[in-house]
């Protein structure tokens, strides 16, 4: 049976209910349960009001939000139209085999196995998802585990080369797949369907749409798109120190230093270990003098042998398991994790690190660990505050930051900027960057980045970075790795937020006891902009130059995306959608005026640039200006990044040089 109700689609099947709305301005929302309908908006935020208008057809109705239309037949079955009339998205029904488009199938209590299936289209590109360094530009053919992992950061949310967004609205493990028979994203236990069709003429205006229901990011400040200095670690707080100073006599201007995991005396423990740290407030007086901000390593691991972990257990602030002892990742001990979807949890923590911390001074967070990063990720076993980890894990990460966001808020802190390995719909909203977490260091790792950063920009995170150079190896004495390294370096000039971290090899590693602190937690080897000789050192010296001329390019963008969602990093056809662009990866839009094109495979000294058509492009390494819709061959000796302007724009071409 199908009726309307309040603008509202109703489906009635034996089995199943199925309500098809608008959620706001251009986009359709479709929900399908077994029996009661919940109102699980989860991270959504409450949308616009939208001016629906609903006609009754032949074979049943259709929903019309702006630029997109749902047509339900009379007998349940849900496809998707432009304003133009054209198709965009058709559910699969295979009446000759009897298997429906949605499937829910009871598990157990009121959860569900859940599927939605649609019809495949050739010649369809598939770009989101989030974060994972699959090495996949177009999706179309992949299948992807929807779930959260170091690395990889789960956001259900695509835009199609076919004129729509989806997103499946639902934090539950699961799966999709963008085959060729068949397009189906499957929830391994949740209590309903949940997804929502965004409409828009163009991919920017799929991606505005999008922004709207699931929020923008914060203003970023201006001291934050500058260089960011990191390592894997800082031991002493004499040491950290002693490196800004050095980067301030080099006159060479950093915006931030980290200092990373393991200066607490123990995991759940959220304060500096006085020992290695004696003085920060000290520290954070000399770095402020110098205009450094400090960025402080967290992890919400507990250890059974830390003062909190006690008090934490008996108000059930922890993660559980539901079988079996209760550690979730052994990392110098047996550890838990806070359950951070429990309020009461996101305060005890907040007020833990406000006393330690932020009544320091301290104001910027690194929130490690952020997936969480369990072993086995056996996310059955897992209990959470919302509910079991196969059902909502996902929503991990985004809790996380909202404990450090709202403490941050309510202590009157207007610029929040803290640094996560992990997210999820809508996180971006509490002042996220976004780092791609534990990757290696090298060419195959560089190539795989700069497609994930495209990624990352189309679902919704305008704040993204990388280690730049990679995390695991990278012997800075390797000739062969510092090549890596440069090219690393330039690709991180054009990216948001422009960081230096990495986990480098080092000669003097401990190997054999007597095991201290830094035994199990040792210092990487350097990472220093002149650690690397003396070529290398001219050459990114000269790029943080650039980096400097082009901050209020930069900031100017950003504050664009808090605005209305637009990336600074996006893809070609984000600016240009031609069906010829829909495969380029390694060149990109920073902004609409600067196009990077990156070098990412060793000894490449020149590479083919494709100039899209509709401008007129200047190569900032020659000044020679070309007309778009055409490919050039751009020199590109180690010392250079090809990068082309759009003629027009108010930078010059000597800015890059």
């Amino acid at each position: 049976m199908l009726k309307v109700t309040h603008n509202t689609l109703e489906i009635f099947r034996e089995g199943e209910i199925v309500r098809v709305e608008a959620y706001g301005p251009d986009v359709v929302r479709v929900r399908a349960a077994a029996a009661r309908m919940k109102s699980q908006d989860w991270t959504l935020l409450k949308p616009a009001d939208a001016e629906v208008q609903i006609r009754k057809e032949e074979n049943g109705y259709t929903l019309q939000n702006g630029t997109i239309s749902a047509k339900v037949t009379k007998d349940g079955q849900i496809s998707f139209w432009n304003q133009k009339g054209e198709l965009l998205l058709k559910e699969l029904w295979q009446s000759e085999r009897d298997l429906d488009a949605r499937k829910l199938k009871g598990r157990t209590g009121d959860l569900f196995y859940i599927e939605q299936c649609f019809h495949a289209v050739e010649g369809e590109h598939f770009y989101g998802l989030g974060q994972e360094a699959h090495d996949l530009f177009d999706l179309k053919g992949a299948v992807l585990d929807l779930c959260q992992q170091n690395t990889k950061s789960t956001i259900p949310f695509v835009i199609s080369s076919k004129g729509y967004g989806f997103l499946w609205n639902n934090p539950a493990i699961g799966r999709v797949e963008f085959g060729t028979s068949r397009t189906r994203w499957v929830a391994e236990a949740a209590s309903q369907l949940d997804y929502l069709v965004i409409g828009g003429d163009l991919p920017s205006e799929i991606e505005k749409n999008y922004c709207k229901i699931t929020g923008y990011a914060p203003e970023l400040p201006m001291w934050a798109t500058g260089l960011w200095q990191s390592k894997l670690r800082y031991e002493t707080q004499e040491e950290l120190l002693e490196t800004a100073r050095e980067y301030k006599r080099r006159g060479i201007p950093i915006s931030l230093i980290a200092c990373d995991y393991f200066h607490w005396p123990q995991q759940g423990e959220w304060k500096f270990d006085r020992t290695y740290w004696p003085e920060p407030e000290i520290m954070l007086r000399e770095l402020t003098e110098m205009g450094i901000k400090l960025l402080v390593s967290i992890w919400p691991t507990v250890d059974p042998r830390s003062e909190n972990f006690f008090a934490m257990r008996d108000q059930n602030m922890l993660i559980r398991t539901e079988r079996g002892p209760g550690p979730l990742v052994y990392c110098r001990g047996p550890e838990t994790y806070y359950d951070a979807m429990n309020p009461d949890a996101r305060s005890f923590v907040w007020e833990k690190v406000k006393q330690n911390y932020y009544e320091l001074g301290v104001r910027h967070f690194w929130l490690d660990e952020a997936e969480p990063e369990i072993g086995p990720y056996d996310y059955d076993n897992l209990r959470y505050w919302e509910g079991n980890g196969l059902e909502v894990s996902s929503l991990y990460p985004f809790y996380y930051a909202k404990t450090f966001y709202d403490g941050q808020k309510a202590a009157g802190q207007d610029e929040v900027v803290n640094l996560i390995r992990c997210v999820y719909t809508g996180s971006q909203r509490f002042g996220i960057v976004l780092w791609s977490g534990d990757i290696c260091a090298d060419f195959d790792s560089l190539r795989r980045q700069i497609k994930t950063g495209l990624h990352v920009a189309l679902s919704g995170i305008p704040w993204w970075t990388t280690d730049i150079g990679g995390f695991h190896g990278g012997d800075p004495d390797s000739p062969q790795y510092r090549e890596c390294f440069i090219r690393w370096f330039q690709f991180g000039v054009f990216c948001p937020i422009f960081r230096m971290h990495g986990f480098r090899c080092r000669p003097d590693r401990p190997v054999s006891p007597p095991i201290t602190l830094d035994g199990f937690c040792h210092s990487g080897g350097p990472n220093e902009l002149w650690s690397y000789g003396e070529e290398a050192y001219e050459i990114i010296r000269k790029y943080v130059i650039i980096r400097e001329r082009i901050r209020p390019y930069i900031h100017l963008h950003l504050r664009k995306a808090s605005k209305d969602g637009t990336p600074l990093m996006r893809p070609l056809f984000y600016d240009y959608p031609a069906e010829e662009y829909y495969d380029i990866f390694d060149q990109y839009m920073f902004g609409p005026d600067i196009m990077v094109c990156p070098i990412y495979e060793a000894s490449v000294q020149e590479r083919d640039v494709v100039l899209p058509k509709g401008a007129d492009w200047i190569d900032t390494e020659t000044g020679i200006t070309y007309k778009g819709g055409q490919k050039v061959k751009a020199s590109a000796p180690l010392k250079t990044i090809p990068v082309f302007l759009r003629k027009g724009t108010d930078l010059t071409y000597r800015m890059f040089r």
